[in-house]
């Protein structure tokens, strides 16, 4: 049986209790609903795709998570808050992306249990398990099914999946929340977070579309995260690039010279837990 098949086959056992994806527009998501859209044709059953809206997220992220649910034919119900609301997120504690799922996530049961769905899923994968991710902790309590991370599927497989199937969210790189640009500890405000968004967008611009980028912010500083190939592409635009990350409020503009590391303030938290 290839793996295609396999997560089919999981899925199957579970669906005809009717299933609410937690939707991001990622391709972790974007795989598990073409496949949940593929099932429903061979079977109908009730299905969602879910997407919170939050400060947390940059501009054009929404509009890619609609042009996906679009190429997956599932419409694309959307929710709002506000977790800066809660102290226990907007002071960026090392647990806040616990509080932050748990928030999100039961919102969403809640919409379920109106709605005839009995299955909340999400796109966590086997990655996922190995690095640093207190959200899980209160997905496990909210019941929260992560297929692709209880089958054993790494991101590669999932990008392979994701292109056979000819979506077009197969390169897209990661895109975590905007809360994870910031040492812990720091108090994170709608302006900090929109002000740090535009200049990694601005970044964006500037090289590949499957480039990953990140834009660090140390209270003034802001610090850019690339491959060592973006990197000799943004020294070709330093002066402009410095010029519209000044306009945003960063009085000091670095290029980090260790490149892109995804998590780089969890790789403590990380050590401790080993």
């Amino acid at each position: 049986m290839n793996r295609s098949e396999e997560l089919k086959k999981y899925l199957r056992r579970i669906v005809n209790r009717g299933v609410a994806l937690a939707f991001s527009g990622g391709v972790d998501s974007s795989l598990l609903l073409f496949v949940l859209k593929e099932l429903q044709e061979e079977s109908p059953f009730p299905l969602a795709a879910l997407i919170m809206q939050t400060v947390f997220q940059q501009d054009d992220e929404l509009a890619e998570a609609r042009r996906t649910a679009d190429e997956c034919g599932v419409e694309l119900r959307i929710f709002h808050c506000n977790p800066l609301s809660l102290p226990e997120i907007q002071s960026n504690p090392p647990d806040r992306c616990y509080w932050c799922k748990r928030h999100i996530f039961s919102q969403f049961l809640g919409f379920m249990q109106n709605h005839g769905l009995s299955v909340l899923m999400d796109g966590t994968n086997a990655d996922d398990l190995h690095v640093y991710r207190p959200g899980r902790k209160a997905l496990r309590e909210l019941g929260v099914i992560s297929p692709l991370a209880e089958l054993g599927f790494s991101k590669t497989e999932i990008r392979a999946l994701a292109a056979a199937r000819g979506l077009r969210c197969s390169t897209r790189p990661s895109r975590p929340c905007l809360a994870t640009r910031f040492e812990y500890g720091t108090r994170l405000t709608p302006d900090l977070l929109e002000r740090t968004g535009k200049g990694e967008g601005m970044i964006r611009q500037l090289v590949p579309a499957n480039a990953d980028v990140r834009l660090r912010v140390h209270n003034s500083i802001a610090r850019i995260e690339v491959s060592r190939e973006a990197m000799e592409l943004l020294m070709r635009h330093r002066k402009e690039l410095s010029a519209g990350l000044r306009q945003l409020g960063f009085e000091f503009i670095t290029l980090d010279l260790e490149g892109f590391r995804s998590g780089c303030y969890d790789k403590k938290k990380e050590e401790e837990t080993l």
